[in-house]
């Protein structure tokens, strides 16, 4: 088994993605599938910058004359990927799987230059792999031909662990800058629209909790919200910058619990890396949050509802510190046993082997 993997997301791009990307593409390698990673884009091997058509058209040329060893070609998410494969797997004769991030699929849909990109990889190709349950039969009714598998995004936790001196740095920090009695709640990662940040924020202003609560915001935020904050002194806060994952063990040693209020998405990265460390969560149901996150983990409410997120903080708020104990504990229980790297490995490697 030898893949053609095209992607705009990998090492040494950030973010979430580019961390999804490794992670499955080490997984299959360790399972014995050669990957040979065309990385596509501003940080890859094959700039797309200034003639894109170009590079893609040139990036044929030097594939073609061995071609014939692949036996799939591969998509990992985003515009150009999605718009190359399908052409490369067709001139080839080969089959295409494509891995459909959240993305390209909840915005992409909506684009009207990305939306016949990705229908046309949809529609082209020989299977069709989510994060996310729930969107897999909406892939179906827009591709009805083409086979849908759910396959969740997973997390190696072996090595996954905040150490003492995380702890130590993270209780210093909050003895600086968290006044007694507050929980930390926190928001991590590229925190566009789509997260429901402003969401989060509104209802914990509308709430009687906000005295309650200290917000951490590790990352890059979308437009407007420094400004929001600034106009609501009630509402105590930290910014801090995008940081690696690793650089993240400390923030999130010092909160006692991690807010994904999405309005849509996949299955982020954060949420496996907080439950696993055993932080509670309190989300949407929006993607793959939904198939992660029930009471018994943490706190969730229905995606895009203020009542709902304001329900969910009250719970929060007056939730004793053993019952959220309990549910970080539950939370690490449950990544261990159903979102582990062996089992993310195993569902693609089933999608290949039917496809080949």
């Amino acid at each position: 088994m030898r893949l053609l993997w095209l992607t705009e997301n990998y090492p040494p791009s950030p973010g979430g993605m580019a961390t999804s990307c490794d992670r499955i593409v080490r997984g299959l390698r360790a399972a014995g599938a050669e990957v040979e990673v065309v990385h596509l884009g501003r940080r890859g091997a094959v700039p797309l910058t200034e003639d894109p058509e170009h590079a893609l058209r040139s990036l044929w040329t030097t594939l073609a004359p061995t071609i014939g060893d692949y036996t799939h070609v591969v998509a990992f998410g985003g515009t150009y990927p999605l718009l190359s494969a399908p052409v490369y797997a067709a001139w080839a004769g080969l089959p295409l799987i494509t891995l459909l991030r959240g993305n390209d699929f909840d915005t992409g849909m909506f684009s009207l230059r990305r939306q016949p990109v990705v229908l046309e990889a949809l529609r082209s190709s020989a299977h069709v792999c989510v994060v996310a349950s729930s969107t897999a039969p909406l892939v179906s009714r827009l591709a009805p031909a083409t086979p849908v598998t759910w396959v969740a995004n997973g997390i190696d936790t072996s090595e996954w662990a905040i150490l003492p001196s995380e702890r130590q740095k993270a209780a210093a920090w909050r003895a600086e800058h968290v006044e007694p009695g507050r929980r930390t709640i926190g928001l991590v990662g590229q925190l566009k629209n789509k997260k429901g940040v402003r969401l989060l924020l509104d209802a914990l202003a509308a709430g009687r909790h906000a005295d309650r609560f200290h917000v951490v915001l590790a990352g890059d935020l979308e437009p407007g919200i420094e400004e929001w904050l600034a106009a609501h002194p009630e509402v105590a806060h930290t910014a801090l910058p995008f940081q690696d994952r690793y650089q993240l063990l400390t923030v999130y040693a010092a909160c006692d619990l991690i807010a994904l209020p999405s309005f849509y998405d996949g299955l982020p990265n954060v949420s496996l890396e907080a439950a696993a460390l055993g932080i509670p969560l309190l989300t949407s149901d929006a993607g793959g949050l939904a198939d992660l996150v029930d009471s018994s983990i943490g706190f969730a409410f229905a995606a895009g509802d203020p009542h709902g997120c304001r329900a969910a903080l009250h719970h929060a708020a007056l939730a004793a510190d053993d019952q959220l104990a309990a549910l970080g504990a539950a939370g690490a229980r449950r990544v261990r046993e159903r979102f582990g790297v062996a089992a993310e490995t195993e569902g693609y490697l089933k999608v290949l082997a039917a496809v080949r």
